[in-house]
């Protein structure tokens, strides 16, 4: 009876995916149901082959990883099988994570509703952000409180957000349209881990984060993010909670980005923003509701000053280095010593006053949290971890990384009986998915590499400039600029310059404003999305760009007609991280660079290429400024992973074809 049962049980099974797939050629087919609801729909192989796997990993709770090239359609082939195959009397939920806000949005308003209308899909879904996209009500009343008369068009800021408050239904900040996402009002009308009352807070019956989780708990799809999704996995590990629910499918896209943001949340970190922010949080109780206790408001100006001469102490304007290393310096184990007297002295002055508010008792909480964090992260002998700080102008962290989060990960991924699907439009090297599949601990997978259907032989024009110095030479923007000026003349402007570094960044976009009469927009000064609008807008604009344009950027048409890249992107040795892995893979008898920084560089170079030919009918020329490409044995495996684009030296070449495209 028991043999009958799995038998009929398996046929059943493979007749359900047997139907799947039948369900899902048809769907993509010229004539199937998408068709109807896009006009211009063209049928493609790659996409189907990756519906068709995506659809197999669901009905079979497998693992998939594909990398799905640009323009193979890898949204829809891997939404319309997740809702195809969507069965609501299982109660199992679908959890989709993309690897920015902007897709977020972009998924929840333009794809889902098309693709749920074409498959008929009934369940309910709902978009959720982490907490610093929500209005804090409770700050936002302390804000306004503490904003004196005299700063008008702050106030006024204000009174619009207020007035805003009460009319969302979400809270979610992106609904104020001219409201930057970079705004500095943001920080302190939103709640953060450390600030948050929860149950306490006189607001919680209308705050919008917990309906917005409440709305997710209660979907059966839900959208987040990459960071939201490993937040909740570090809720989970304290015991008081989840943010999103346990779902049967697990989706990632853009998952290329998985393995860095995972080590941060295996993390911890401390910075001097959270100390002076809790320095601000105590005073502001001795402001409102203990007036008496004076000298709890000087300790925690101690505790404020203390963390501001320890931002002092590291001597640099910004950058990141090994807090291992300079931990060790006398001067730093002097502010070290210095910060954990301060926060002792506060508790001590705090306990003799808990009972008498909430808010102070919550900063209790937090100071006793910090105090340990504090003294961990000062404990930096534990080997596996690598120890680093970062220094902005004004503020400094100290942070703790584990240097793998392979076997963190798997463990989460067999906790539960579901299909992990993963998806790039750049996660191999050389053909290769060992790189990814080894960080994330996903060696039994299932991998699946398809190519663009773009004609790149036709579409474009790949170039490395003879005679050009190699990076790190001095005045090479100079060179730079003169070289390539004529160039960006030709494409009409129409050019994304995308930098490695912001030095270069910078020097790139002074030079190219006093040679050339086309618009130049420089990354920094304005948001990321106005950039991109006046970019489109203008038509003929030169934009110059670092790291946050080189993926999560889709400019179709010859609107862009030429990508320049000033050098292989590889990461710096001396970044933190990094360095703790490379010096690890020493250990292991391994090849540091070949191993650990190479792939790495391959898959960023890969993203910056992609922002080129994102339609069937767009050209343009792409044009690398590193004479490495070709002089270095590595070169080939950049080249080896980039598609069959015709290749050229000469700079004259890439003028002659921008001059033919319309």
């Amino acid at each position: 009876m028991i043999i009958l049962s799995i038998q009929v049980e398996y046929r059943s099974s493979a007749f359900f995916i047997v139907e799947s797939l039948t369900l899902i050629s048809s769907f993509f087919s010229a004539s199937g149901a998408l068709s109807k609801q896009l006009p211009f729909f063209i049928s493609r192989d790659a996409q189907i082959e990756m519906a068709d796997a995506v659809t197999q990993a669901i009905t079979k709770k497998q693992n998939l990883v594909v990398e799905a090239e640009t323009g193979t359609g890898k949204t829809f082939a891997y939404l319309a099988p997740a809702l195809l195959t969507f069965d609501k009397a299982s109660s199992e939920k679908i959890i989709i994570s993309t690897g920015s806000k902007a897709l977020q949005e972009q998924l929840f308003l333009k794809d889902l509703p098309l693709l749920m209308a074409a498959t008929n899909f009934t369940g309910s879904v709902t978009v959720l952000k982490g907490r610093s996209n929500y209005l804090c009500n409770e700050r936002l009343a302390r804000f306004m409180l503490e904003t004196k008369q005299r700063e008008k068009a702050l106030q006024i800021e204000l009174i619009k957000i207020k007035n805003w408050s009460l009319t969302s239904k979400t809270g979610d900040l992106a609904e104020i349209k001219d409201l930057a996402e970079d705004a500095l009002i943001i920080p302190s009308i939103t709640s953060n881990n450390d600030n948050c009352l929860g149950r306490e807070c006189p607001s919680f019956d209308d705050c919008f984060i917990v309906k917005a989780r409440k709305k997710a708990m209660d979907s059966d799809l839900v959208v987040i993010n990459h960071h939201l999704f490993f937040a909740d996995l570090a809720v989970k590990e304290t015991g008081f909670g989840e943010l999103i629910p346990e779902a049967g499918v697990y989706i990632f896209d853009e998952a290329h980005q998985l393995p860095d943001i995972a080590s941060l949340y295996f993390g911890e970190s401390l910075s001097s923003r959270q100390l002076i922010e809790l320095a601000k949080e105590i005073e502001f109780v001795y402001r409102t509701e203990l007036r008496e206790a004076k000298q709890m408001s000087k300790a925690a100006d101690q505790l404020r000053l203390s963390a501001l001469d320890f931002r002092m102490a590291f001597a640099i304007d910004k950058g990141t280095g090994s807090w291992r290393d300079k931990s060790k310096e006398r001067v730093m184990q002097l502010h070290v010593d210095r910060i954990l007297q301060v926060m002792d002295f506060l508790k001590e002055v705090i306990l003799e006053r808990l009972g008498k508010s909430d808010v102070l008792d919550h900063c209790f909480e937090r100071l006793t949290q910090f105090t340990l964090l504090f003294k961990k992260l000062n404990s930096v002998n534990e080997s596996g971890f690598s120890y680093w700080f970062e220094c902005t102008k004004q503020h400094f962290s100290l942070n703790i990384t584990p240097l793998s989060v392979a076997q963190r990960f798997q463990a989460e991924c067999e906790k539960k009986q579901a299909s992990w699907i993963f998806t790039s439009a750049t996660l191999s090297v050389k053909g290769k998915f060992d790189h990814f599949t080894e960080l994330l601990g996903l060696q039994e997978s299932q991998c699946l590499q398809l190519a663009s259907p773009f004609d790149y032989a036709k579409q474009s024009l790949f170039v490395v400039p003879r005679l050009l110095p190699e990076p790190g030479t001095p005045g090479l923007a100079d060179k730079l600029v003169e070289q390539l000026a004529p160039v960006i003349r030709a494409s009409k402007g129409r050019c994304f310059f995308l930098c490695t570094s912001h030095a270069m960044m910078n020097q790139l976009a002074a030079g190219f404003r006093q040679t050339l009469t086309f618009p130049v927009l420089l990354q920094g000064e304005k948001s990321k999305q106005a950039l991109l609008d006046e970019f489109i807008n203008h038509g003929n604009a030169l934009l110059v760009a670092t790291s946050s344009f080189w993926e999560g950027v889709d400019v179709r048409g010859q609107v862009l007609s030429c990508v320049i890249i000033d050098k292989i992107p590889f990461t710096s040795p001396e970044e933190p991280l990094l360095k703790a892995r490379m010096e690890d893979a020493q250990l292991k008898g391994k090849d540091p660079f070949a191993e650990v920084q190479l792939p790495q560089a391959v898959i960023t170079f890969k993203q910056g290429v992609g922002r080129l030919i994102r339609a069937e009918k767009d050209k343009g020329v792409l044009i690398v400024c590193d004479t490495r490409l070709v002089t270095r044995k590595y070169g080939n495996l950049f080249l080896n992973s980039l598609p069959c684009m015709p290749r050229t030296r000469s700079l004259d070449n890439a003028i002659d074809f921008l001059k033919t495209i319309d």
